[in-house]
């Protein structure tokens, strides 16, 4: 009886091995990277368009429903023993990708999951800025603290002409100090009028907290969509691109032929200096046509990780072939992107847990949540669809 029953238990386990390997793969995370992140059960998505939010926008001198169409690429920093969540709003007022107006707004959580949303936008195009922000607006945000409790905001100024990274500064998330475009001043003006996304600037954890750190004296990001590039600052609002030898921007990155990445390498939340040593998590976008990677949807938005040298943060050392986190629920895989999207750009240390703020196929935000305790797998990977 014990032979037999060891033998139906044989079966069993052959029999389920054999349907996992026939439909998906176990995506088993290196050791130097972050993760696995979890859903929590039954509590995305957090954030979700309101039609009864109203702003009175200075730049239309006219009450606007902010919120009313999509709300997604979060940001999130801790303050007050809280994760602030800094999000992108859509206002109504044109259909299609980049043609409304996008203001940021501020939400707040005790325990990472559970949102009080502010009424109002705390970062939107006005007087100030005003040339680069109207009237695509603010969008995109990533957002770090310094040691001495001074909130640093990178965001996309859209004109509807040329993307920018611009700055901001706040001591309380709700009142913020604009400083332009990051590289205004970098080589006479070089690079002000030119394409400019996603800044990740380099942070660590000190006192259990997940502050801006430095390498060589100096604030260094990872910034780029296309291709990863990197920029330094002595003051934090006054950036400078590194180039190589021919003048021309360093790349360190790129997009590579039959991954997931096929299409682009958009920089995600702050930087992590590590153990092993600088851990970037990156959103990837895989092409439509046959570059892409055949075992996840053309078009797909997908997260992976990238690991850079302690001492010379301009090398990298390692990256994910796979996806640690892609698009799996219904929710981000409808909206604006129905090809499937999970754009991550908020990473908090919160209570000994990573707490990962993502934008739901630009639509709604979403939440995921890593405890280095129970060192787990990314999302599963499908085999190929050819």
């Amino acid at each position: 009886m014990r032979q037999f029953t060891f033998f139906l238990f044989t079966l069993f386990v052959l029999g389920f091995n054999i349907e996992i390997s026939n439909s998906q793969q176990i995506n088993y995370l290196s050791d130097w990277m972050l993760g696995g992140f979890e859903r929590p059960a039954k509590a995305n998505p957090i954030i979700i368009p309101d039609k009864n939010s109203t702003f009175f926008c200075p730049m239309n001198n006219s009450l606007v429903k902010w919120e009313e169409s999509d709300v997604f690429n979060p940001a999130a920093v801790v303050k007050d023993n809280k994760i602030c969540i800094l999000y992108r709003a859509e206002d109504n007022s044109a259909q299609g990708i980049g043609k409304r107006t996008s203001r940021i707004a501020l939400a707040e959580s005790k325990d990472g999951i559970k949102i009080k949303k502010f009424s109002s936008p705390v970062l939107f195009p006005d007087d100030n800025n005003k040339i680069y922000e109207w009237s695509g607006g603010c969008e995109d945000p990533r957002v770090a603290v310094t040691e001495e409790g001074l909130y640093v905001m990178f965001y996309t100024s859209w004109d509807r002409h040329v993307a920018r990274l611009c700055v901001a500064t706040s001591k309380d998330l709700i009142k913020w100090d604009k400083f332009g475009p990051i590289f205004k001043n970098a080589a006479n003006g070089k690079y002000l009028n030119s394409w400019s996304k996603a800044a990740s600037i380099l942070t660590e954890i000190k006192n259990n907290r997940l502050v801006i750190s430095k390498v060589n004296n100096q604030y260094f990001m990872y910034w780029g969509e296309y291709k990863t590039h990197a920029a330094v600052s002595d003051n934090l609002t006054d950036w400078t691109p590194l180039e190589d030898d021919n003048g021309k921007l360093l790349v360190l990155a790129n997009t590579r032929k039959g991954f997931f990445d096929s299409d682009l390498v958009e920089c995600g939340p702050p930087a992590v200096k590590t153990k092993d040593g600088i851990v970037l998590l990156y959103n990837g976008k895989n092409k439509t046509n046959n570059d892409r990677d055949f075992r996840f949807n053309p078009g797909t938005y997908s997260a992976g990780q990238m690991l850079f040298d302690l001492n010379n943060p301009c090398k990298l050392l390692q990256r994910s072939d796979v996806p640690f986190f892609r698009p799996m629920e219904d929710f981000e895989k409808s909206g604006q992107y129905t090809d499937g999207t999970v754009f991550i750009e908020g990473l908090v240390y919160f209570k000994n847990k990573w707490f990962l703020y993502y934008g739901c196929a630009d639509s709604k935000v979403g939440v995921a949540v890593y405890n280095p305790k129970k060192k787990g797998v990314g999302d599963i990977i499908p085999q190929s669809t050819l």
